[in-house]
């Protein structure tokens, strides 16, 4: 089974993702040193990319294209980094490859785990960032809505989750906007997943092959997790929607517990690990399959394909709107419908009530 290093990968995946290359100095590359590197990076992606054969292929292309002086114009660690981050993605076809300039990075050993402070650091980044949870709101006719930008360990993110989930569990529906959302650790989808079945139904969503360890992981939901959540959820997808945000939006359509508005996420599944190949450049090899418990495949390369297919600017009117009618449809008190019939009117229209600042009776 997988353990505390595939969360450790996941952390490390998630906050390198969220931030800039690290500033240093750009140092000079010459033929050799980018011989080196590819030598390097070829070594490194045969014994941990996920899919063998591709692994060849691409490394056999680098590295004949290094021989023919295609990278010449590299003359430089940034330079040589951003030209292996382009082919690797387009010869492999896979979004998760990359290659990045970081300096001091450190490649961990398999059993090798993050120091105290390491992880310190870890845990106020994910704090300043507010957990990636961009928004949290009441929408008109008590509709719940919150906007996550990503999913950082669940150690770190967990309890922000259910406090977000608390907050909205008077609402008689639920908007999850991942429109914007970049990925990371799979159990803490698991996590937030976990707050939107009935107490006691624990569900098996994916599971995580990492080829290095040759070893398979379960995700399931978490029994512990006390605050639940029983109302109709709608899911705003896009374009950018991308790795752990396709896979929560996967187990939101495949487990039949929301319904996906929007257009067609990124298709990016394979998790990856971080391996340094020299001159402080940092490439990210995917290592790993998910396979989801419900439908055994996954959403590599073809994205997760929504319910209600509109342009991504549109999702949350739509999902609002068709929220709006069913509230409406289902109302028992005429108050009640009434007000909601008018709510529903100005969201058909794209409309807001504007707030008003002045004591009650006056103008």
């Amino acid at each position: 089974m997988l353990g505390r290093k595939k969360f450790v990968a996941a952390v490390v995946s998630a906050m390198l993702l969220s931030l800039p290359a690290f500033a240093a100095a750009d140092a000079a590359l010459n033929a050799a040193g980018r011989a080196e590197i590819v030598q390097t990076l070829v070594a490194k992606m045969n014994a941990n990319y996920i899919d063998p054969a591709v692994a060849e292929r691409v490394g056999r292309a680098i590295t004949s294209k290094n021989a023919k002086g295609g990278y010449a114009s590299a003359d430089s660690a940034k330079a040589f980094s951003a030209a292996l981050d382009t082919d690797l993605r387009e010869l492999s076809s896979d979004k998760h490859f990359s290659a990045g300039f970081y300096e001091g990075f450190h490649e961990r050993g398999a059993a090798e785990l993050p120091s105290r402070a390491k992880m310190d650091e870890w845990r106020e980044q994910s704090v300043r960032r507010g957990y990636d949870i961009e928004k949290i709101e009441r929408l008109p006719g008590n509709v719940g809505y919150i906007e996550l930008r990503g999913f950082g360990g669940a150690e770190f993110v967990g309890a922000a989750y259910t406090a977000a989930m608390s907050l909205l569990a008077g609402t008689d529906a639920l908007i999850l906007d991942l429109r914007r959302n970049g990925g990371g650790s799979p159990a803490s989808v698991a996590y937030l997943m976990s707050h939107f079945f009935p107490l006691g139904d624990e569900r098996h969503l994916i599971d995580m092959y990492d080829r290095p360890s040759d070893t398979t992981r379960q995700f399931w939901t978490v029994k512990t997790v006390a605050q639940r959540y029983d109302k109709p959820v709608y899911v705003l997808t896009s374009a950018r929607t991308f790795s752990a945000g396709e896979d929560c939006a996967y187990d939101f359509q495949t487990q039949k517990r929301g319904t996906l508005v929007g257009e067609t996420t990124g298709g990016g599944s394979n998790p990856v690990g971080w391996f340094g190949v020299g001159h402080d450049i940092v490439v990210s090899i995917p290592t790993a399959r998910a396979t989801n418990s419900v439908t055994k495949t996954n959403w590599e390369h073809v994205g997760v394909k929504p319910d209600i297919a509109v342009p991504a600017a549109q999702a949350l009117q739509t999902a609002h709107v068709a929220i709006l009618r069913n509230l409406v449809a289902s109302a028992k008190d005429d108050t009640e419908r009434k007000e909601l019939q008018r709510q529903l009117a100005m969201a058909e229209k794209g409309e807001a009530e504007k707030p008003v600042y002045t004591l009650r009776g006056e103008r």
